[in-house]
């Protein structure tokens, strides 16, 4: 077994697509095929089902794939180990962030550390929450940032900043001309919102509790996976929602929206990196530049 042999069948395994992963590698169809009728010829066992033009994994796929991702996640480690002994003269450096984060926060300091470290190869990925806390556990990110709190006992959250939610309407909706928004007045709103498992979504709900109001009595129209979907589609009278300042503060300047008055907890990004992987000397830097403390 070889670490190529295990790199094609992991992107294999992750993509479901023989085509797909051998395009993506870089590789011929049949070279990236060999090396997966290799594997299961030298152990004997299928990893893949052929299911029409489709590949599934094997119960024993499944079970391999997790093994030969965390050898994969250890080689890395060792490379970046010996990466790291150069100092900042070289390496790189993986970032995930959730989308408020990677859109409106994030850039700067990317900017920032390019400008100052530009032999250091930066990567960024973009998701939800959820999705940004799997990379980094899983070894695809060296470092996450997030909005709302983790609960993961691989990983260690530092907060690095604080956000304001803020309640925006159409202009001249019933919500933004109240002096106060009630209970009742959330409950009989339409709402757009961002989707389960983001970090402003899982904020608004806590705060709905805090209010006693079940985040189920709402009156969702959408739940939308951007934010500059459901920016757009407040902006188009959809509905309401709530969001980060940083978002819609040139749709706020431009009279597109408005702020109702509605008090919401600030929030903080928060950095994210595993416990148990080596944290490189281009880590500590980013983070240094982000502000982080401690």
């Amino acid at each position: 077994m070889t670490l190529e042999q295990l790199r094609i069948f992991v992107a294999v395994a992750t993509r479901e697509h023989v085509t797909q992963a051998a395009r993506d590698l870089n590789l011929t169809q049949s070279a990236t095929s060999a090396a997966v009728a290799a594997l299961e010829a030298r152990y004997q066992t299928r990893l893949f089902d052929r299911v029409g033009r489709r590949i599934v994994l094997t119960a024993a796929g499944k079970a391999f794939l997790v093994e030969a991702k965390s050898i994969l996640a250890r080689v890395v480690s060792a490379e970046t180990v010996l990466d790291d002994l150069a100092g900042l003269k070289r390496g790189s450096l993986a970032l995930a962030a959730s989308q408020t984060i990677a859109g409106y926060w994030l850039p700067a300091f990317i900017h920032k550390f390019n400008a100052a470290h530009p032999a250091i190869t930066l990567s960024l990925s973009i998701g939800n929450t959820e999705q940004v806390a799997a990379d980094v556990r899983e070894g695809s990110a060296d470092l996450g940032f997030v909005e709302g709190h983790v609960d993961d006992p691989a990983l260690a959250a530092t907060p690095v900043a604080e956000d304001e939610l803020v309640l925006v309407t159409p202009p001249g909706h019933p919500l933004c001309r109240a002096s106060s928004v009630t209970a009742s007045d959330l409950r009989s709103a339409r709402w757009v919102l961002r989707e389960a498992g983001s970090g402003t979504r899982s904020v608004f709900e806590a705060a709905l509790r805090q209010l006693g109001v079940d985040p189920a009595e709402l009156d969702v129209a959408f739940d939308l996976p951007s934010n500059e979907a459901v920016r757009g589609a407040v902006e188009a009278g959809a509905g309401v929602t709530v969001i980060s300042r940083l978002v819609v503060i040139r749709a706020l300047k431009a009279g597109l929206l408005a702020v109702a008055d509605l008090p919401l907890p600030r929030r903080h990004f928060f950095s994210l990196r595993h416990k148990e992987h080596h944290q490189t000397q281009a880590m500590r830097e980013f983070l240094r530049m982000a502000g982080e403390v401690g």
